[in-house]
């Protein structure tokens, strides 16, 4: 009978015993990365567009009917190369009619000159028919008034001239104007007109063709955020790839960054000026740039992963709730809170507000209170945090293990 009791007792103590040991929630588990020892490079991102620096719209400035067309799409050109053709008949016209102009105008000169040179023979002579008495004062009067006369004509003659010349020179102009020549040496990119088109020079020069000075040589024009402006400067390297060549990254520089301010929604942004070399041609106007400039590196430096800074322990988070679970296991961390106080309050924040990060220890979080620089997107540089070093285990993530993932229903439906 004792030998049933005592089994009795042993099975119930068992029993409550695997009962609490059961019931305790599980231990948690970290993920961890290791500190590094390496570079670290600050970088600004935007999106731009490529162009050529230097890109000329090329016009017309009289009216007529295109008759020639010398050049076409990706046509390369010389300076003052003629590349497209007005008729010049109305225009040689007007040539024609202004030199018969001119030279009508000269002819009348000549005339008024003849003129002029007989009204001063007889002004002299008359004045010494008057000394001898032979002529009377009117006659003297009647010669002064002739030659004056004659003068005058001589300058309208020359006045009439002048004008006829200038018209003559806007007619050879505009027939010069007639054959449309390259301002400067490029390629044509662009090509807006066709032979038998009719193109009218008004206040709005139409634009003939579109000609790219140089495409060894092109700039991306980029928008860049009002908060990451300061950070460029004239001179900094750039990188960028296009969606025409997505595995090749191109190299340039920031050439200028532009003051005026582009307002898109209430959003401020800045243009950065990218200078491109395009030696091989592969890039072309238009493409978009997805383009990062190197602001800063820092080589040889003490760096952690980002996701780091991110990380607190949910003991930390739950608040009071967790009490009772940090009475126990949780002491050590409440200690190691209370180190890192007095870490803080020996350093004396000498580097501004810093930073707390978590190192894996025995199975534990540890806080380590860092200052932290320049950062890449994946990692940060650690400015000051003595206790850290190369290999350290710092966490990243905790996972609790059996806990469910939020969302996942029963695989057979749900309950009824």
């Amino acid at each position: 009978m004792k030998k049933i009791v005592g089994a009795i007792l042993l099975l119930s103590a068992l029993g409550v015993a695997g009962y609490f040991f059961f019931k305790q929630p599980p231990k948690a588990q970290f993920k961890t990365l290791k500190v590094e020892q390496g570079s670290i490079v600050s970088a600004v991102s935007a999106t731009g567009t490529l162009n050529a620096v230097v890109t000329v719209q090329v016009g017309t400035q009289v009216s007529g009917t295109l008759s020639k067309l010398y050049v076409d799409f990706n046509s390369l050109v010389k300076k003052g190369q003629p590349i497209a053709q007005i008729d010049p008949a109305l225009f040689t016209s007007a040539v024609q009619q202004s030199r018969g102009n001119a030279l009508s105008a000269e002819a009348n000169l000549e005339k008024a000159r003849v003129t002029l040179a007989d009204a001063k023979r007889t002004l002299g002579r008359n004045r010494e028919l008057l000394k001898e008495g032979i002529i009377a004062q009117a006659d003297l009067d009647l010669a002064q008034t002739a030659y004056a006369s004659a003068l005058a004509g001589v300058n309208a003659a020359e006045a009439v001239v002048m004008q006829t010349r200038g018209a003559l020179r806007q007619a050879e102009t505009n027939l010069n104007y007639a054959t449309i020549r390259s301002p400067v040496d490029g390629i044509v990119v662009s090509r807006n007109v066709d032979v038998g088109q009719t193109v009218a020079a008004s206040f709005q020069t139409p634009t003939l063709f579109t000609i790219a000075q140089d495409l060894t040589k092109m700039q991306i024009d980029t928008n860049v955020d009002e908060s990451d402006i300061s950070r460029l400067k004239v001179g900094q390297t750039a990188s960028f790839t296009v969606d025409a060549y997505p595995e090749q990254q191109f190299e340039g520089a920031v050439v200028q960054i532009r003051n005026a301010p582009i307002v898109t929604q209430n959003v401020v942004t800045y243009v950065a000026v990218i200078g491109v070399s395009n030696k091989d041609l592969k890039l072309k106007p238009g493409m978009t740039a997805n383009v990062t400039v190197q602001t800063q590196r820092k080589d040889d430096v003490l760096k952690i992963p980002s996701a780091a800074l991110r990380f607190k322990p949910k003991s930390e988070k739950e608040g009071k709730d967790d009490k009772g679970a940090r009475a126990g296991k949780g002491s050590g961390d409440s200690a190691a809170v209370g180190a890192r106080k007095q870490g803080d309050a020996r350093e004396g924040r000498k580097d501004g507000p810093g930073q707390t990060v978590y190192l894996l220890k025995e199975g534990a979080p540890v806080p380590v209170s860092i200052s932290t620089g320049i950062l890449d997107g994946g990692f940060v540089e650690v400015v000051a945090g003595g206790a850290l070093k190369e290999g350290d285990d710092v966490i990243v993530e905790q996972v609790t293990p059996g806990k469910k993932k939020s969302g996942m229903g029963s695989p057979m439906g749900p309950r009824f």
